[in-house]
């Protein structure tokens, strides 16, 4: 893959996509053109059999990303407020509903749309170095990229009005305290165990891992009843596939399975 960009910098190592926000100028803050690319290249690998899982991470050692830009939003008008919410939702909802897992390494701090971006992944691993906050509260803005609905159901309601309303960041520690990350790890460590973890899952079987997805993330926001409903037409779905033969028959012939993503 040479997929060039100007705000992001894209690697495949091994089926594990790897995604750089690269603005380190700026400490990585999120502009339109950043969103642009990050809704492409979702849009490129989703159908790629090539690419297993993806990373995302930012550049240098500073920040995951450090919120939107600021210098930009500065100047939008409601209309044009309303016109960029609408194309980071594009792109986060491109993120969030992507068949292909993602984790996010964040490294340094995750504010504002930073942290909105890695509500986005469906793991999260912190450097002890990370911070992480909902600012916008601090500029006379609420959060516009999820930060008042996504944090709220990985946290709680309380919390997520805490982190909001306060508008104060807080450690790697205490984002592990609540939920916020799945592991903390020191920055030296924090890549390699990112592609550690993305190496275990592009083991799995591609399809089955966007069966798994796709139940765990509708059944969210369903009733129990209807969620189960979900979890069981998406079982079924994997008799159907030649991975789940594939998986069961290599169980009972006590063999590793060798799954195709079909």
């Amino acid at each position: 893959m040479t997929w060039q960009y100007e705000t992001i910098i894209c690697e495949l190592i091994d089926n594990v996509f790897i995604i750089k926000i690269n603005r380190p100028k700026v400490l990585n803050a999120l502009n339109s053109q950043v969103f642009f690319e990050l809704n492409d290249v979702f849009e490129k690998i989703k159908e790629d059999n090539n690419v297993k899982v993806v990373i995302i991470s930012g550049s240098g050692d500073k920040a995951f990303v450090a919120g939107s830009d600021v210098s930009e939003m500065s100047k939008y008008s409601l209309i044009q407020g309303r016109q960029f919410a609408l194309r980071v939702n594009l792109a986060q909802q491109n993120i969030a509903n992507s068949p292909k897992p993602t984790i996010a390494a964040i490294n340094g701090f995750a504010f504002g749309g930073g942290l909105e971006v890695a509500m986005c992944c469906d793991i999260r691993i912190a450097s002890q170095n990370a911070k992480f906050g909902q600012p916008e509260i601090n500029l006379g803005i609420i959060p516009g990229g999820g930060g008042t609905q996504r944090l709220s159901r990985l946290i709680g309601l309380g919390r997520a009005k805490q982190m909001v309303f306060g508008g104060l960041p807080i450690d790697a520690q205490r984002a592990y305290e609540i939920g916020l990350v799945n592991q903390v790890v020191s920055s030296e460590q924090l890549q390699d165990e990112a592609m550690r973890m993305a190496q275990v899952i592009a083991n799995k079987s591609s399809v089955t891992l966007a069966f798994a997805k796709q139940a765990l993330n509708l059944g969210l926001d369903l009733d129990l009843e209807n969620a189960l409903k979900v979890e069981i037409e998406l079982f079924a779905e994997c008799f159907g596939t030649e991975d789940g033969k594939e998986g069961l028959i290599a169980f009972l012939e006590k063999r590793k399975a060798n799954f195709t993503g079909t």
